[in-house]
C-alpha cells in the first residue's frame, strides 16, 4: 500500500460515478480505519446554485469518498473489478455553514463497522480546518461490478 501515491491515482478507476456526478478529485489517504479525499466546488458543478453548494452535494461527497475507499480495496488489494454500492442510511447529517464556489473540501470518513457488506462510517467535511458537515453514513456493496 505504501508504494502507491495517493494522489496521482485517477478517482475515476475508484468510482462508479461518471461526469458530470463525480463530487471528489483526488484520493488523499487510505488505510484500514480512514479514508480522505478532496473537492474542488467549481462553478460549473451540477450542483452549484449560484456561488454555494446544494447539500445534496454534500451527502454525495461523503458517499464517493466511501466508494473511493472501496473502489482502491476492489482495485488495488483484491484485484477486482469497482463494485457499486448504495447509501443505506444517514445519521446525524450536521451542515454548519454554505459550502461556497472555489472553496476546497477534505472529506474523512472513519469505518467505525463493517458487517459483511455493510459499513458504516463517520465522515466530517472540513474546508482547511474548519468542519463544515458531519454525518454516519452506511454504505451497502453490491457484488454488481461497475461499468467502466
Amino acid at each position: 500500500m505504501n508504494d502507491i501515491e495517493f494522489a496521482s491515482i485517477n478517482v475515476l478507476d475508484l468510482l462508479p460515478q461518471r461526469p458530470p456526478f463525480v463530487m471528489i478529485d483526488k484520493l488523499l489517504h487510505f488505510d484500514e480505519v480512514m479514508t480522505t479525499t478532496c473537492f474542488e466546488v467549481r462553478a460549473d458543478n451540477l450542483f452549484t446554485e449560484g456561488t454555494v453548494l446544494n447539500p445534496c452535494a454534500l451527502v454525495e461527497n461523503i458517499a464517493q469518498t466511501c466508494a473511493a475507499r472501496m473502489g482502491y480495496i476492489n482495485q488495488y488489494i483484491y484485484k477486482e473489478a469497482v463494485k457499486l454500492g448504495f447509501i443505506g442510511s444517514i445519521r446525524d447529517l450536521v451542515i454548519l455553514r454554505d459550502v461556497r464556489v472555489g472553496e476546497m473540501l477534505t472529506t474523512s470518513i472513519e469505518v467505525m463497522e463493517e458487517v459483511m457488506s455493510v459499513t458504516l462510517v463517520h465522515a466530517v467535511v472540513k474546508i482547511g480546518e474548519e468542519p463544515v458537515v458531519t454525518a454516519e453514513m452506511k454504505i451497502a456493496l453490491s457484488d454488481i461490478d461497475a461499468a467502466a
